[in-house]
C-alpha cells in the first residue's frame, strides 16, 4: 500500500480526468528486437489520441526538431502567433518498456535490488537510459499529432518503493503538470526502494495508484492481441475474455463468454525477460482499478475497437462486434 507520501490530498483537479491510457510495451516496441519502436502501430496510436482528446480548435504539432516522422497535422511554428486555444480533454499516458529495458534489468537483477553490487547500479543506469529513450520518442510521437506531452519519468518524479509497493508518489506534480494544460507522459521504470535498494516500477502499477488517486472516468489497456484469452492466444481454439467481473473483494471470473469448465483457471503466459509480471500483473491490477468502480478496456492497440474505447463510446453499451475485455466492478450498472 501507498504511504502518506503519496500526497493524496493535493489531487485537487478544476476538471475530471476522462481516462487514463496504458500504452503496452508489446504494441509499441518490436519486444524480439533490441531496443526498435514498432513505428507504425506508435503513429497509428498518437493520431487516434489526438481525436479522442482534441475535440475543438485547429492543432498545430508540437515537435519542432524536424525530425523525420509521419503525421497529417503540420508543425507551423509561425502561424502559433494567432492560434486560438485549443479544447482538449483531460488524459494521463503510461507506457510500458517492450524492448526497451526489460533486457537491462533482467541481466543485472534491478527488480531485486542491491545496488551496492556493481552489476545492479550499472543495470540501474543502464535500464534508465533505455526506457528514457523510449519515453522521449513516445513524446514526440504524441507532440508531432499536436498533444501537449510532457515526458515525467516516475524516478524523477520522487516515486520510490518499500518492499517493491509504492511508498512515494508526488501526486501534486502529477496535478500541476495537467493544470497547466499537459498531457503527463510516465512510464514503468527503476526506482529507489527502501528495503531492497532498487526494483523496477511497472506502468501497471502506476496506473492502478494513479486511478486510486486521480478518479478517471475509464481506464484503456492498449495491448499487441484484442484482449485476455482462457490461454495464450497462439493457442488453437483460444477464446477472447469478453467480460470479467470484479467483486468487491477483489476476486474476478469471467462472465461473458460462458466457458464450458468453469472451473478452469485462465491460463496465462510471461514471457522469461519480463520482469514486471506481463499478463498476471496486468489482470490484477485491472481488477484493482475496477474495483474502485472504474471500467477498464483491454484492447489492441491502433485498431477501429481501440479507437472506440479511447473515445469512451463503450460506457453505456458494449456492441457484439467489438473486440476487447472489460473489467468492471460486478454490481456496476450501466446506464
Amino acid at each position: 500500500m501507498a504511504s502518506n507520501a503519496s500526497h493524496a490530498a493535493d489531487v485537487t483537479l478544476s476538471k475530471p480526468i476522462r481516462c487514463i491510457v496504458k500504452l503496452g510495451g508489446a504494441a509499441i516496441t518490436c519486444k524480439n528486437e533490441l531496443e526498435k519502436i514498432n513505428e507504425e502501430n506508435l503513429q497509428v496510436v498518437s493520431s487516434q489520441l489526438r481525436q479522442v482528446m482534441i475535440s475543438s480548435g485547429k492543432v498545430v504539432g508540437m515537435d519542432w526538431s524536424k525530425r523525420p516522422g509521419s503525421s497529417e497535422i503540420y508543425c507551423d511554428i509561425d502561424g502559433l502567433e494567432d492560434q486560438e486555444s485549443v479544447d482538449s480533454n483531460k488524459f494521463i499516458v503510461v507506457h510500458g518498456a517492450g524492448s526497451f529495458g526489460h533486457f537491462q534489468a533482467s541481466k543485472s537483477g534491478v527488480h531485486k535490488g542491491g545496488l551496492e553490487q556493481p552489476l545492479v547500479r550499472a543495470g540501474f543506469v543502464a535500464t534508465r537510459i533505455s526506457v528514457s529513450t523510449l519515453n522521449l520518442e513516445i513524446v514526440r510521437a504524441l507532440a508531432r499529432e499536436g498533444i501537449p506531452s510532457i515526458a515525467m519519468p516516475p524516478f524523477s518524479c520522487g516515486w520510490s518503493t518499500s518492499g517493491r509497493n509504492i511508498a512515494a508518489a508526488d501526486m501534486s506534480v502529477v496535478t500541476k503538470t495537467i493544470e497547466s494544460g499537459f498531457i503527463p507522459v510516465l512510464h514503468g521504470d527503476a526506482v529507489v526502494d527502501d528495503l531492497q535498494g532498487c526494483t523496477i516500477l511497472s506502468g501497471d502499477v502506476i496506473i492502478r495508484h494513479l486511478a486510486a488517486h486521480m478518479k478517471p472516468e475509464y481506464v484503456v489497456f492498449l495491448t499487441d492481441v484484442f484482449g485476455v484469452y482462457d490461454r495464450p492466444p497462439t493457442e488453437p481454439n483460444a477464446i477472447l475474455l469478453r467480460e470479467i467481473a470484479v467483486g468487491e473483494d477483489g476476486n474476478w471470473s469471467v462472465t461473458k463468454p460462458t466457458l464450458e469448465d468453469m472451473n478452469k483457471q485462465v491460463e496465462i503466459t510471461v514471457a522469461a525477460h519480463d520482469t514486471t509480471g506481463g499478463m498476471v500483473t496486468k489482470i490484477s491490477e485491472a481488477a484493482m482499478i475496477a474495483k474502485l468502480g472504474i471500467d477498464v478496456y483491454i484492447v489492441k492497440a491502433a485498431t477501429t475497437h481501440s479507437l472506440k474505447a479511447l473515445g469512451g463510446e463503450l460506457r453505456e453499451n458494449i456492441p457484439d462486434d467489438w473486440l476487447g475485455t472489460v473489467v468492471r466492478l460486478s454490481n456496476r450498472k450501466v446506464q
